[in-house]
């Protein structure tokens, strides 16, 4: 897989750069320092996936996010992994209200963890999202206590697989994480689905969109 790698602290970018090469799966197309070094390199490379910060010069905000943004809307078919060192629901807000489709946000220890690092690069190139599990809990504890969130109907059961499903996993190994049959995951699956209004969305959008469909209409809150 063709990769382009964006962030400003040079021994990140290039640490990174070496883990995933090393790996044989991967090839590092470009590694760059900021969100227009980042932009310029998608133009002329074309990779299948990015890899870049939120936070980079000039500011040190989200340009990165806003980078995710005009790849996905530019190149959909480029997957876009979104790092950061916090789990901030104003974040995942901010990366996902256009869509999931074909973005990941990952904490940054996961650069550390390859075989995690890879699926998520996997799944983004594919069009599918993945969601940190760290950040899954801060969204959904921040917001499950309100009486009127999304969350709030769905059963103890739904959420645990909701939880799986964020994390990108399958029904299988839902089924096989929680000790249950496939049917019954997929049963789950669909009421989660009915109950946050995703049921007639096709099947492709929906299971990431089950975990971030509530911050569509919570207030958004402090960061974590």
């Amino acid at each position: 897989m063709r990769v382009v790698i964006a962030e400003d602290h040079y021994l990140v970018r290039e640490g990174t750069r070496r883990l995933l090469e090393d790996t044989g799966d991967v090839s590092v197309v470009s590694a760059v320092g900021d969100a227009t070094e980042l932009l310029d390199a998608v133009e002329e490379l074309r990779p299948e996936a990015v890899i870049a910060d939120i936070r980079m010069p000039p500011s040190h905000h989200t340009e990165g996010i806003a980078a995710a943004h005009a790849i996905r809307a530019g190149h959909p078919g480029i997957g876009v992994v979104m790092l950061s060192q916090h789990a901030d629901e104003n974040y995942a807000f901010d990366l996902f209200r256009r869509g999931t489709d074909g973005l990941a946000y990952l904490l940054k220890e996961r650069i550390g963890e390859l075989d995690e690092l890879l699926r998520a690069l996997r799944e983004v190139a594919a069009g599918r999202s993945v969601v940190d599990p760290r950040i899954v809990e801060v969204l959904m504890g921040s917001h499950t206590r309100a009486a009127d969130a999304p969350l709030a109907g769905l059963t103890r059961r739904e959420l645990d697989v909701l939880r799986h499903m964020a994390e990108g996993k399958t029904n299988r190994a839902i089924a096989q994480e929680l000790v249950l049959s496939e049917s019954t995951i997929e049963k789950h699956v669909n009421s989660t689905f009915a109950k946050l209004g995703l049921a007639e969305e096709p099947q492709l959008h929906r299971r990431v969109s089950a975990v971030l469909a509530y911050l569509r209409h919570a207030p958004r809150g402090k960061g974590v």
